[in-house]
């Protein structure tokens, strides 16, 4: 009586390799659909809302003032986003005269986290035009106070002087609990300010 012919088993392995390669390759494939349409990385955005300040003084060339800036933070990722220590720095013609730390911490998945920061700006000399239209120039009339976007300029006459407001947030998304990411946000804005009595007449971002 003849024994049952069994087929090589070497036949069977590779059998066994191709379908297990080709279910991998499938299972890569719909992570990376996934990955880049559901969890893929997004910077998360800052808004500004309001500027102000406090406190407001001009002498002998020199001016000086506490800077107000609300802000919320959009993190648009379907995971937290930890971000870490910040800054916020203030600019007069090319040059800091501000700066201000925002400390680390954390927006969870598509949540908006508001921020205020407020901090007194050290002395600096402003331009000689912005000094003389302040001591010489009629008084601002008609301008918005803290309005995003610039005033009516047609309705308004006076001196004014701009700062630009920095704010930098960087960060990591950690995707699936596997993937870390580097995502960062980064805000301009210039600040429109009355040199008479240092209202803010308008911001642009």
């Amino acid at each position: 009586m003849s024994k049952p012919h069994k087929p090589p088993s070497g036949r069977t392995n590779l059998a066994s390799c191709i379908v297990a390669t080709i279910f991998l390759i499938f299972v890569v494939i719909v992570v990376l659909i996934v990955f880049f349409t559901v969890f893929k990385p997004k910077d998360p955005k800052i808004t500004v809302n309001a500027v102000q300040l406090p406190s407001f003084s001009i002498s002998n060339s020199t001016v000086n003032f506490t800077f107000s800036q609300y802000v919320t933070v959009k993190n648009p990722n379907k995971a937290a986003f930890t971000h870490y220590d910040s800054t916020i720095q203030l600019m007069y013609s090319g040059s800091q005269v501000g700066f201000m730390f925002i400390p680390a911490g954390k927006i969870e998945a598509g949540r908006t986290k508001y921020m205020a920061a407020t901090f007194a700006v050290q002395s600096f000399p402003i331009s000689k035009a912005a000094e003389a239209s302040a001591v010489v120039g009629p008084v601002v009339t008609g301008g918005g106070i803290g309005g995003a976007g610039w005033p009516n300029n047609g309705n308004r006459v006076g001196p004014s002087l701009e700062i630009e407001s920095r704010m930098e947030m960087a960060g990591r998304v950690r995707v699936l609990h596997v993937f870390t990411h580097h995502v960062e946000a980064k805000s301009g804005c210039r600040v429109e300010i009355s040199v008479n009595d240092g209202s803010v007449l308008g911001f642009h971002c």
